[in-house]
């Protein structure tokens, strides 16, 4: 049986149809506990978190996707990452009127949101995710229609411990039958509990969901907080940041210090690390 921490992609057998369902625990947790987020805040850090693992099922190569959002509201940053292999990260700033807003719109305000994919290999790609609806999954399930073509719902949840979220989507070239199998199953995925999908297993949940439908699963995949962050990315971004403000913060403090905003690890260089970056030796 799949537990928290978990990933699993279903088919309706001789269908277009498919779907996802994850369950996050630990990993949650461990993200949550990097800054003191209100609850409002923390539900939204959860749902963005399991949309993101949900969303990187449907990539074919390996990267990441993340979810990111800029607002002028009290939440200005919302970012939710996963790779390829289930690893997660996230982060959320806001400031204290955040602690009673509830509205993804409320909290946001003016702002922009979207969704970036990170191939290991190739260009990434950035879509604008439309701000309409008055849920992230909503904003999201606009986005597979508009960009994608691709029919899709989304439902997430998340409390103070842990977030969980299904997804099903009808893929290009469906049937008559497929039209209906759609609308049946899509019906059926909306009447489940917060509950059931916090605290159930996947085969529990989908079998009280699609019982009368013929439904194969994949194996569970498990899911991980990792950041990606490194000594040699964090030189990366100094390097982007450029040589004479490099400098320039050397000769006023004597060395550059970074914090990861992911884990909160702690990157330290000196005059020889810079020089190092920018002429390829040191002086010493």
């Amino acid at each position: 049986m799949a537990s928290r921490d978990q990933f699993q992609r279903f088919i309706f057998e001789d269908s277009q149809v498919r779907g996802a369902w994850v369950q996050l625990g630990e990993s949650f947790k461990e993200i949550g506990s990097q800054a003191p987020y209100p609850d409002s805040v923390r539900g939204l850090l959860g749902e963005a978190l399991v949309a993101s693992v949900l969303m990187s099922s449907t990539l074919k190569f390996e990267g990441t996707l993340s979810l990111q959002a800029q607002g002028e509201g009290p939440l200005r940053t919302l970012m939710a990452e996963c790779s390829h292999d289930r690893y997660i990260r996230g982060l959320a700033r806001f400031d204290e009127h955040a602690v009673s807003e509830e509205n993804l719109h409320n909290m946001l305000g003016e702002g922009r949101m979207a969704i970036t994919i990170t191939p290991n290999k190739g260009n990434c790609y950035q879509g604008v995710v439309p701000r309409e609806e008055n849920s992230l999954a909503g904003c999201l399930e606009e986005y597979f229609e508009r960009s994608e073509q691709i029919a899709t719902s989304l439902i997430l949840f998340a409390d103070e411990h842990s977030a969980a979220g299904l997804l099903l989507q009808r893929m290009p070239g469906t049937t008559e039958q497929d039209d209906d199998l759609w609308a049946r199953v899509n019906h059926l995925a909306r009447t489940v509990e917060a509950s059931e999908l916090l605290e159930l297993d996947s085969e529990t949940v989908l079998h009280r969901l699609f019982h009368e439908e013929t439904v194969r699963l994949f194996e569970p995949e498990t899911v991980a907080f990792r950041c990606s962050c490194s000594r040699e990315r964090t030189l990366g971004a100094l390097e982007a940041i450029g040589k004479d403000e490099c400098y320039s913060i050397l000769d006023e403090q004597g060395q550059i210090d970074m914090d990861c905003q992911f884990c909160h690890a702690h990157y330290r260089f000196d005059r020889n690390d810079i020089d190092h970056l920018f002429t390829g030796h040191t002086l010493h």
